[in-house]
This record gives C-alpha cells, sequence and structure tokens, in this order.
C-alpha cells in the first residue's frame, strides 16, 4: 500500500512541501493530513469547505491542485490544476472519493515562473521548464548526470536543489526563483519512491538542444556544460529573458569582454557578436523585436588571443582543427583567411578535445589559445561530420553554382533555399575552412559543397 499523503505528511515534518490537505475516499471529505503556514501541522477543520478556503488564500497564487491516487494503484489517476473555487475543489474532491481515489489538494506553484521541474533518481537528474514534475516524460526534457545537472542548477539560479536523498529514492521536486512551500524555501518535494534495483550504468547521454537549454541560449548551456566538465571556460555572465543574470566559468586575467548573442536554438552566424560592451537590451530589441529567437545575451570575459579557431569531430572520432593567429570572430564569418595553426597549439587543443569527448562523443568547439591555455568559447553537441579538406558536403551533384564568401553567409542562406531538393551543389570561393560558419550552414541543409581557395 503506497499512501502518497502519509509520505507526504512524513517529509514535511523535515524538508519543504508544497501546502496540502489530504482527504479519503469515503465520503471525500474526511480529512486525513493538514499543512498550511501558521496552521498547527494535521489540525482538524469541521469543514472541508473551511479548510480547502483557507488553503487557497495562504497559498502564493491563490490556485491548488487536486491529485488523486489509489494507495494500491498509485500511479496514473487524475490530476487537476489551477482551482481558485472551494465549490470546484469539493466537486473534484468528491468525483475522486466516488471513484475511490484518494485526494490531495495543495497550493499550484505558478510552472512559468523561470524555474524547473523534474527527477533525480540514481546518477541521473531529468527537468523541463514550464511544466510539473510529470513534464519529464515529454520530448525535449534536459537529461543530465546527477552532479552535473545540480552544479548547472545552482549555476543558473544560486542555490542548490534540495534533493540530497539516498539515490535509490525517486525525487519529484520543482525549483523556484520566489521561495514556495511550508518553509519557504526554493525547492519543493512533492513525491519520494524506494526502489531497491537501480541500472548499473552510470553513462548519461548529455544532449542540447533541450527545453531548459532553450530558455538560457544554446551557447549559455553549452559553457555551462564545458564549464561542468572541466573544461576552461572565460568567465560569462548571461543575461536572460526568463531568468536572473547569473556569472560561470573562470578569470582569464583580462579585462576585456566581448559580447555574444545566444539564439533558442544554434544558428551559425545569424546574430552579432561583439568584441567591447554593448548595450544588450538594444541588441535584443534590434535583432529580436518579436522575442522569440534570442534567449539570451552573454558578457564573455575576453582571452589573450594568441590563436583561435573551431574543430568538428570526424568520422575515425578525431579533431578537424582550423584557425587563425589572432581573434577568431573574422575567421568564424570569412573575414580572415584560415592559417596553419603550429603543431605544438594542435597537441594541446587535441588533449581538450579527447576530454571532452570522453564525456559527450562528438563535438563542436570554438577554441582561444593564449600562449599557455586552450580555452572553450563555444561547445555543442553534434554529430561526426563528413567533412575533410576542403570538402564541406560529399556529393556528386550534376553542377555547382558558385559563392564568393565576401557575400556574407545571410546570402549563402539565400542561396541554400534555392538549391536544396535539387541535384546542385555549391562551390564557395574564398580563404575558409570548412568549420567556419559557412561549412555550419552548409553541412546542416545537406548540400553538397567544397571550398576552392585563394593561393
Amino acid at each position: 500500500m503506497h499512501f502518497k499523503d502519509e509520505i507526504l505528511d512524513g517529509l514535511a515534518q523535515k524538508g519543504n512541501v508544497a501546502q496540502f490537505i489530504s482527504y479519503g475516499p469515503n465520503c471525500g471529505t474526511d480529512q486525513r493530513f493538514l499543512w498550511i503556514n501558521d496552521v498547527v501541522p494535521n489540525t482538524k477543520f469541521l469543514s472541508a469547505q473551511e479548510a480547502i478556503g483557507l488553503l487557497i488564500k495562504r497559498s502564493s497564487e491563490n490556485r491548488v491542485n487536486v491529485r488523486s491516487f489509489n494507495p494500491e494503484q498509485p500511479k496514473g489517476h487524475p490530476f487537476v490544476y489551477g482551482l481558485t473555487k472551494t465549490e470546484d475543489v469539493l466537486a473534484t474532491i468528491k468525483k475522486n472519493a466516488s471513484e475511490g481515489l484518494y485526494s490531495i489538494v495543495n497550493e499550484t506553484i505558478d510552472v512559468n515562473d523561470g524555474g524547473v521541474s523534474g527527477v533525480a533518481l540514481g546518477n541521473v537528474i531529468e527537468f523541463t521548464p514550464n511544466d510539473t514534475p510529470k513534464g519529464v516524460d515529454k520530448p525535449g526534457t534536459c537529461n543530465l548526470p546527477r552532479e552535473i545537472g545540480l552544479a548547472i542548477l545552482e549555476s543558473v539560479y544560486n542555490f542548490r536543489p534540495q534533493i540530497d536523498f539516498p539515490k535509490n529514492i525517486r525525487v519529484e521536486f520543482s525549483i523556484h526563483p520566489m521561495r514556495r512551500g511550508i518553509r519557504m524555501d526554493n525547492t519543493i518535494i512533492w513525491e519520494l519512491e524506494e526502489f531497491s534495483n537501480l541500472p548499473t550504468s552510470n553513462d548519461v547521454d548529455i544532449r542540447w538542444p533541450n527545453n531548459f537549454s532553450k530558455i538560457i541560449g544554446d551557447k549559455a548551456f553549452g559553457l555551462l556544460v564545458a564549464d561542468n566538465l572541466g573544461l576552461p571556460v572565460p568567465r560569462t555572465t548571461v543575461i536572460s529573458r526568463t531568468v536572473a543574470p547569473f556569472t560561470f566559468g573562470s578569470d582569464t586575467g583580462v579585462s576585456e569582454v566581448w559580447i555574444r548573442t545566444a539564439p533558442v536554438i544554434r544558428t551559425p552566424g545569424k546574430f552579432s557578436t561583439y568584441k567591447g560592451w554593448r548595450d544588450p537590451f538594444k541588441i535584443l530589441s534590434e535583432e529580436d523585436p518579436e522575442h522569440n529567437k534570442i534567449a539570451s545575451v552573454l558578457c564573455q570575459q575576453s582571452v589573450n588571443s594568441v590563436y583561435s579557431g573551431s574543430l568538428l569531430t570526424d568520422k575515425n572520432d578525431l579533431p578537424l582543427i582550423e584557425g587563425v593567429a589572432g581573434r577568431g570572430d573574422l575567421f568564424m564569418v570569412g573575414g580572415a583567411s584560415i592559417e596553419q595553426v603550429p603543431i605544438a597549439i594542435i597537441n594541446k587543443i587535441t588533449e581538450v578535445f579527447n576530454w571532452a569527448f570522453e564525456k559527450l562523443g562528438p563535438i563542436e568547439m570554438e577554441w582561444v589559445f593564449d600562449g599557455e591555455k586552450v580555452w572553450t568559447v563555444q561547445l555543442h553537441k553534434s554529430t561526426h561530420v563528413v567533412s575533410y579538406g576542403a570538402v564541406i558536403v560529399p556529393g556528386t551533384p550534376k553542377s555547382y553554382i558558385d559563392f564568393d564568401v565576401t557575400n556574407g553567409l545571410e546570402k549563402l542562406r539565400e542561396l541554400i533555399t534555392t538549391v536544396q531538393g535539387t541535384d546542385v551543389g555549391i562551390k564557395v570561393h574564398g580563404n575558409v575552412g570548412v568549420t567556419s560558419h559557412y561549412g555550419d550552414v552548409l553541412r546542416k541543409a545537406n548540400i553538397p559543397s567544397f571550398v576552392e581557395r585563394k593561393l
């Protein structure tokens, strides 16, 4: 027998849960447990109407949810969200009772407040924004190794989620920027369930974009992953549309900054990057007036750029490394010619790649070498690429259309829309790398293409 409300009552005695009242199935109003702020726990009210009315009044949103369960089959029963009227709550718990179900009436906590809800079990933590813990069953859930996930959440929200239970306990939780629950804390525990057998594998396939990476920005999420895997990441402050500003990464020893836009989903070369401070609010208003493409703006500490560039993972699990002396921003958009990177630097970049590849599998990365250390300035989960030499996407189309990189990335995107679905490839003219943004957009579109470089 699995009495969810009894478990919740026990948890309330030592942890933070949402304010709640529970009722049995006898007549739908036989009170079992009660936790309401400023009320002695489990006080018996003369009427369900009075108790529910007080709970609605004391809840931060002035709304409640009604969860139902059968102690013999606790999962898969109705859940009603966001009721504001006492009579509607009473009707719901009476309906549950008529079907032999118990009811838990708990305060509604806004799932759209910038926090996340999720589940932790074993070595895995899963979470998603704008949903209840049940939302982890839907596509787009952020799935991470437990310690990395907790560290990322602590970086973003400036507190560590309070879910320190044994790993054989399945924890349903939510975290919130504003304090909630009977103990007015940022972490709410919704349910605990003990498991005797756990998966023996500790491997978690870290993937993005996901629902969480979309609210902080694809670049921001990738850098958080890199930072928590132990890769050197320049100190970065994220100015997000959804959550309060947060900072992570390490001091590079340089006082200058870069401003980088972080789209919801990776869009190579589409939005601006600046060396030096720029008004982030002006950037957002000018480049994303509809508020749906750029999730955040990053203020990233500069690195002393001896060499800069990018890398891909080839079909043999090896890094395809390209770069230039000095800054790499122009290289990525075709404004600087590809150069031979010294072998000693290649070896250092390869060490960083091997470390990341072991944890993530195929990756793409933008890097900066400061004379001693290789810094990660962007990291993306990827697949093995088919690029090699000057070939971006191999193929044997009937013909190729010429494209000069001096026309810019937007013109290339326009050209791609005209040749996609045809038997025509694109010949790129310019001293650019296959790892540049030109290569990115052609690989994404899967257009047969290669670079013809000027001597």
